[in-house]
C-alpha cells in the first residue's frame, strides 16, 4: 500500500503562519490555532507543507489500509480556511445550522473569513469531533 503523502514533520508552525500573505487570513489562522490548542490540549504540528495538526491517532480500515493522522487540524488555503474534522461532517447537522457561512467537504469545513462563523459553535464542532474520534466514530475509507 502506498504511504500517505501528508506526514507529520518538524517544520515550524509559526514560520508557516507568518508566511501567509493575507493579513486577515493570518490573524484568523492564529485564532483557529488557539481554539484548537485549547480544545484538543495538543501542541500544533505541521503535517506536510500546509496543514497544522493537533494530536495523532492510528487508523485501520476494513480494507487493511492504515496510517497515522491528526485528531483535528486546519490550513489557511488561498481560497479559504480549511478546518479538518477527522470524525466527519455529516453527523453535526444541528451544530452546522448554527455555524454561519461555510461550505463542506467529506471531512472539512471551508470558511472564507472567521468573522462569518460563530466561534463558540466552531469550538463545539471541534470538541465533538475529537470526542467522537476517541470513541472510534470516524470516517470510513473513501
Amino acid at each position: 500500500m502506498p504511504e500517505l503523502k501528508t506526514q507529520k514533520n518538524d517544520a515550524s508552525v509559526e514560520a508557516f503562519l507568518n508566511s501567509v500573505e493575507d493579513e486577515k487570513k493570518r490573524q484568523d489562522s492564529y485564532a483557529i490555532l488557539e481554539l484548537m490548542k485549547e480544545v484538543t490540549g495538543a501542541d500544533p504540528v505541521m503535517w506536510g507543507t500546509s496543514i497544522i495538526g493537533f494530536g495523532n491517532y492510528h487508523y485501520k480500515y476494513a480494507s487493511g489500509r492504515e496510517g497515522d493522522w491528526m485528531v483535528a487540524g486546519f490550513s489557511p488555503r488561498k481560497q479559504n480556511l480549511t478546518v479538518y474534522l477527522t470524525s466527519g461532517i455529516a453527523q453535526y447537522g444541528e451544530l452546522l445550522e448554527k455555524l454561519g457561512k461555510y461550505t463542506t467537504g467529506k471531512g472539512c469545513l471551508y470558511i472564507k473569513k472567521l468573522e462569518h462563523v460563530n466561534l463558540d459553535v466552531l469550538r463545539e464542532l471541534v470538541k465533538q469531533s475529537v470526542e467522537n474520534l476517541a470513541k472510534g466514530n470516524v470516517l470510513e475509507e473513501g
